[in-house]
């Protein structure tokens, strides 16, 4: 026994498995379990060819309506110059404006790494980006201190 709704959605009410299949066969159908899990088993007569289409262009249409964010990866060094830092930030900007999030990196090597640790270079320098960057972009995730590479991620605002 099994409960079965026609494919305009009425529900034919409970009858043999055997009948729902010679019902589906008359009008040219098949018969699709939808929940076996219940007392009786839900069926439902369709067209399993048609449904399985549908669904995959539906698919198809999700993932080309849907906007992939990218990950720009701009590099600083602790000690940057104002002009340069500038137009590192142009280049953020065309990348926030673009809609794509952006990870700012700073490169740290050698005796600079012994001096930004000294004066606390990183920290200062990343609030001065996000002064700079203020209602344009909301910060996202800080890097770990224990990290070797610090990094902001910053997304755009909505």
């Amino acid at each position: 026994m099994v409960q079965v709704i026609s494919a305009d959605g009425q529900n034919l009410g409970t009858m043999a498995t055997s009948a729902a299949l010679q019902m589906a066969m008359d009008e040219g159908m098949d018969l699709v379990e939808i929940n076996a899990n219940s007392t009786p088993p839900i069926v439902k007569i369709m067209d399993y060819g048609k449904f399985k289409y549908e669904q995959k262009k539906r698919a198809n249409e999700a993932r080309k309506n849907q906007k992939t964010v990218e990950m720009k990866e701009p590099w600083v060094k602790p000690f940057i110059e104002e002009n340069d830092l500038n137009i590192k930030m142009k280049k953020v900007f065309e990348f926030l404006d673009g809609g794509n999030k952006v990870k700012i990196a700073v490169m740290t090597r050698g005796s600079k790494k012994v001096l930004a640790r000294g004066k606390d270079a990183v920290p200062e320098l990343f609030a001065r980006i996000l002064e700079i960057i203020g209602a344009r972009g909301t910060l996202e995730a800080k890097s770990k201190p224990d990290e070797r590479t610090k990094s902001i991620i910053v997304a755009p605002s909505k």
